[in-house]
């Protein structure tokens, strides 16, 4: 197997930086290094990033309308009587 010197990774990012752009290249290393590092973690079976908390948001309240909390109307049979 060949060895990749300075040399072949001078090339690889000068292409990389020219078929990407400039805008484009960090965001494509970020999502490229967050894959490798998720595999990794699968491979180990390690476990998720215990130091992320998610911020739980209390379910919202029902909504009550004037419908809902009107009075409502008697039956057939009690207003007969």
């Amino acid at each position: 197997m060949p060895n990749v010197g300075p040399f072949e990774l001078v090339i690889v990012l000068v292409v990389a930086l020219i078929v990407l752009g400039p805008k484009r290249l960090p965001e494509v290393g970020r999502s490229l290094g967050n894959g490798i590092r998720e595999f990794k973690d699968s491979i180990q079976g390690a476990p998720e990033h215990e130091d992320v908390h998610l911020d739980v948001e209390e379910p919202p309240k029902p909504v009550t309308t004037a419908a809902a909390t009107a009075p409502t109307a008697p039956d057939a049979d009690e207003q007969q009587s």
